[in-house]
């Protein structure tokens, strides 16, 4: 059976359970948080609705540039989804044509819940006074319209290993910017960031649930495939981002210099989301692997030591890029 028909046949037996999974991981639509529920109430009086918008402007001068660059940042990775459900949705084992598998029932489930995100964040920002919402808005529609390349082809097994990661990663950024926020007063956008982080972390062990039952059934391709990603290096979902008349990917090194100067996103992270994947993976105990995963083990194990090693030798820009999507000084 050649790989492709075996991830194919994998995917089927456990698609089983997800419905189960579903249950587990997602929350009730009329249960769920929504954005309305941390924005001003715009059929609340002139008077009230104005009030709380100018306590968001007066809150917002507290917080300084590079914050502002790494919030728009986190915003267009949000706002960018319709790249990400595509993409899932054409992934070996999800069928959204004949009659909806369990497998394409649970993208769009994820992708409702995600889409929740970039919508407070960019109401949130048009509000605040901080940002120029147009050169957003051109910043998020070519990130859409470049779409993205992950590395991961049509591989289940890639693309599980890709989302446990990244959504890891998203949690970790948007937590620390909702501590930014706390520790300047800011309460209401750091309930909004903390929220947000808590459904990437839900999504995170379901991603991270679908490896797991992977490697109870075929251990040794998805310890390949495990290996192949982590090799190739993980690459962010707005690993394409750009500004006007700028080319492909020409904003994104500029948006992790700033991330990693505030401390919202570093490569000593990076390290750290691959260790607790592989102490959640449990790769020292995995059983039945050949040869050739068994040397892949190996590599996987040895690298987070190796991985620390460099990125203390990193050195981050220490001025600030001036971005076209925030103002350089509040007006």
């Amino acid at each position: 059976m050649s790989l492709k028909n075996k991830r194919f046949e994998v995917m089927k037996f456990l698609e089983k359970d997800v419905d189960a999974l579903m249950e587990k991981y997602l929350i009730p639509i009329d249960s769920i948080w929504q954005p309305t529920d941390f924005l001003p109430d715009s059929e609340a009086t002139t008077a009230s609705f104005f009030e709380e918008v100018t306590e968001i402007r007066e809150l917002a001068k507290e917080l300084p540039y590079d914050f502002w660059v790494v919030l728009v940042g986190d915003m267009i990775t949000e706002e960018a989804l319709p790249t990400y459900e595509s993409w899932l949705m054409d992934v070996e084992g999800v069928d959204q044509v004949h009659g909806q598998n369990g497998w394409s029932k649970w993208v769009r489930q994820w992708t409702a819940e995600e889409n929740r995100h970039g919508d407070v964040l960019n109401k949130y920002l048009y509000l605040s006074g901080r940002v120029n919402m147009k050169e957003i808005e051109i910043t998020t529609q070519h990130l859409i319209a470049d779409g993205f390349d992950i590395g991961t082809d049509r591989d289940p097994y890639k693309n599980f290993v890709y989302t446990s990661f990244q959504e890891l990663a998203t949690y970790v950024s948007h937590n620390r910017v909702a501590k930014i926020a706390k520790d300047v007063g800011n309460k209401r956008l750091s309930k909004m960031c903390k929220i947000i982080a808590g459904d990437e972390m839900r999504h995170h062990h379901a991603y991270s649930e679908f490896v797991e039952r992977i490697f109870q059934v075929d251990p040794s391709q998805m310890m390949m495939a495990f290996h192949y990603m982590m090799k190739q290096k993980i690459t962010m979902p707005a690993h394409f981002l750009r500004e006007t008349g700028n080319q492909i990917g020409t904003a994104f090194e500029e948006f992790s210099n700033t991330a990693q100067r505030i401390g919202v996103y570093t490569s000593t992270d990076y390290v750290d989301i691959l260790q607790k994947l592989i102490t959640r993976w449990e790769i020292d105990k995995i059983t039945g692997l050949n040869d050739e995963a068994e040397k892949a083990r190996d590599y996987l194990m040895k690298l987070p030591a190796r991985m620390y090693r460099l990125s203390e030798r990193m050195k981050i820009p220490e001025n600030s890029f001036q971005f076209k999507w925030v103002e350089p000084a509040i007006k």
